[in-house]
């Protein structure tokens, strides 16, 4: 999601990621999760600029929740996903994703960009 926030200025994710750069919201990660993140910035397919890409991890060290979750008993499509799954489950916070189908039997609640941009516009309506 992160890279699709930052290969398009429109759409739900370029929407989070503006909540994230903007403070109105926190990213959850752990170790693996920020190394997942550099590994998909920094290919060759996306051709972000280098900077961009450094400016955008430095950010999310400094800013985001760096979590150690316990390790998670369940089995995913993926197991990449996994980190996602767990650190979500740690901190009872929602995976956003448009993958919703990877963290089935997760236990981690799972919600697509779209419902994650109204689920907040609508909390801060209040």
């Amino acid at each position: 999601m992160l890279a699709s926030g930052m290969l398009s200025a429109r759409g739900a994710p370029a929407g989070i990621l503006n909540l994230v750069v903007n403070g109105d919201i926190i990213l959850v990660l752990d170790t693996r999760i920020y190394d997942e993140y550099a590994d998909v910035l920094r290919r060759e397919k996306f051709a972000f600029p280098k900077n961009a890409v450094d400016e955008i991890l430095a950010f999310i060290q400094r800013e985001g929740l760096l979590v150690t979750p316990s390790p998670a008993s369940c089995m995913l499509p993926d197991p990449g996903d996994l980190p996602f799954a767990e650190a979500a489950l740690h901190t009872r916070v929602p995976v956003v994703t448009g993958n919703a189908r990877h963290f089935r039997g997760s236990g981690a609640d799972v919600i697509t960009p779209a419902e994650f941009l109204e689920k907040h516009r609508l909390d801060y309506r209040l």
